[in-house]
């Protein structure tokens, strides 16, 4: 997990947003993988904290070809980043997650942003296309199957 965040960074301060697919992917972090992300965490926060970064389109590749996001965008795919591997991470622990409502209200707001459509069909797609929503989806639910996960994962896909 740490691996796949540490390529997001990467790709991240490139510029503000690697334009390259390959800036994004994930990558060994070494022997010392906190201190590797860490360093890929700052180096992505210096990139949208510089002085022309609200005035910057952001390329995110991993959203889909030649996809380009202003800065207020492009820092929310990073934020939902992590609200959803922390889903991850949780679920595959077998622990609930939960989300404080302000923070699942931004998320959702930042996952239905997240473009659809059939490159989300291709081989090394971030998204997978949008599941069935459950009856009576809560926003977590909402947000995982805009993102093409499985609110009912691992139980079934």
């Amino acid at each position: 997990m740490l691996g796949a965040l540490g390529g997001r960074a990467r790709g991240g301060r490139r510029g503000g947003g690697g334009a390259d697919l390959a800036d994004w992917r994930s990558r060994p972090l070494g022997a010392d993988p906190a201190g590797a992300y860490a360093e890929a965490a700052e180096d992505v926060l210096a990139a949208f904290a510089e002085p022309d970064a609200p005035s910057r389109e952001f390329p995110l590749p991993e959203v889909g070809p030649g996809s380009t996001f202003p800065e207020s965008q492009a820092i929310g795919f990073h934020f939902i980043d992590y609200v959803v591997h922390g889903w991850d991470v949780a679920r595959s622990l077998g622990l609930a997650y939960e989300l404080d409502d302000d923070l699942a209200e931004d998320a959702l707001r930042v996952a239905l942003a997240v473009p659809g459509g059939n490159h989300r069909l291709g081989p090394g797609a971030a998204f997978g296309p949008e599941p069935p929503a459950p009856v009576d989806p809560s926003p977590l639910d909402r947000i995982l199957t805009a993102l093409g996960r499985s609110p009912a994962w691992p139980g079934r896909a």
